[in-house]
């Protein structure tokens, strides 16, 4: 049934894709060069940075996970709530023999191929500053942000799916993303953190994610906390897919 609806999906992208280039691709490597390059020119290596030789090397793996996190919520927001309130895409789905489920597991498939595509070409022009320890480690970190993606995208597309208008999204900005994007290690050690903070953080779906990227990326891996990571991520995935496709079934079918 998910294969029912490529065509659907290759159409949306070859729509769209254009005026996704600058927040996919561009974008991050200005970050990437101001933070990294420019700003880490003035920090002394000496610092500490969690096993990582300089700050460019400390940065890149935060930033990557936290792209994979801003492409997946991008796409199970907005879109979602178009497609059951202002175009009705849903509605004319669910009028064929696909299921809920078909449809939820369609979107994500798009969500993953979206990550894949994004963080894959970021990945490769990281490679190019020689950051990375190894390329098995950076093919492993690619793997880890199709995880730290959908990590995000599940739960958030349980939520959109419930929404009746779009106000809810600027809440999750403001009161979550943008908080996990300042404050989960991607800039700087969460243990610069006051202790209740650094602990809130630690509990947070983009630290697991920028620390499992970052060991990968630098060859240091805990293989406690690769699991740790790894189940903390997955338990999410698994979560907020069921709850994707229950909240679903309650506006295309109740």
């Amino acid at each position: 049934m998910i294969g029912r609806q490529v065509d659907y999906w290759l159409t949306v992208y070859r729509r769209t894709w254009r005026g996704s280039v600058f927040t996919s691709f561009v974008l991050p490597m200005f970050y990437v060069l101001a933070m990294g390059v420019l700003l880490g020119g003035f920090i002394d290596e000496s610092a500490e940075m969690e096993g990582a030789p300089t700050y460019l090397a400390y940065i890149a793996p935060g930033l990557v996970a936290a792209h994979a996190m801003t492409i997946a919520t991008g796409e199970v927001m907005w879109p979602v709530l178009g497609m059951l309130k202002w175009h009705k895409t849903y509605f004319g789905m669910i009028a064929t023999p696909l299921r809920v489920s078909d449809i939820v597991a369609a979107h994500f498939c798009f969500v993953l191929f979206r990550i894949m595509l994004t963080c894959g070409v970021f990945l490769a022009v990281l490679s190019l500053f020689g950051i990375f320890d190894s390329i098995g480690g950076v093919l492993a970190a690619f793997l880890a942000q199709l995880l730290i993606g959908m990590a995000f995208a599940t739960p958030l597309y349980g939520y959109s799916a419930g929404l009746t208008h779009e106000a809810g999204f600027a809440v999750v900005y403001r009161i979550v993303l943008v908080p996990l994007f300042l404050f989960s290690g991607a800039f700087f050690p969460v243990s610069n953190l006051p202790v209740g903070l650094e602990q809130l953080a630690m509990l947070t779906p983009l630290w697991h994610g920028v620390d499992l990227t970052r060991m990968l990326t630098l060859g240091s891996v805990d293989p406690t906390m690769l699991l740790l990571h790894v189940a903390y991520l997955g338990a999410l995935v698994a979560v907020g897919w069921w709850w994707s496709v229950r909240r679903l079934s309650k506006r295309l079918v109740s």
